[in-house]
């Protein structure tokens, strides 16, 4: 699987976003994984026409006791397979490596 991997923060770090991740309702049905909302000008044709049936699409923000990792795979919540769940697109990657770091520095977390 391909994703955005931190590792080596510190737990009083891992406080701060916990709560960051809940308060923003990102929260997903499993413990530790989060889901991040792609923007609609950042789908691909495919996930625009297939967003009825298979969003909102997402990626998944995964965290552990010193480390955060964000799957490279957009994901469709509507379906659990389908031709449109792919890797990211260079746009989308870069959107999403910009949204964990500008995270991290709202809650001013060194990495």
């Amino acid at each position: 699987m391909r994703s955005y991997y931190i590792d080596e923060l510190q737990k009083g770090d891992m406080q701060l976003l916990l709560p960051y991740l809940e308060a923003k309702g990102l929260q997903g049905s499993l413990a530790g994984v989060y889901w991040l909302f792609l923007p609609e000008h950042l789908l691909t044709g495919e996930q625009r026409a297939h967003r009825q049936e298979c969003g909102p699409f997402v990626a998944s923000l995964e965290i552990g006791d010193t480390w955060l990792k964000a799957e490279m795979l957009i994901r469709g919540r509507g379906r659990l397979r389908c031709s449109c769940i792919a890797y990211a697109t260079p746009e989308q990657r870069d959107w999403l490596v910009a949204q964990v770091d500008a995270m991290l520095r709202d809650l001013n977390i060194a990495v």
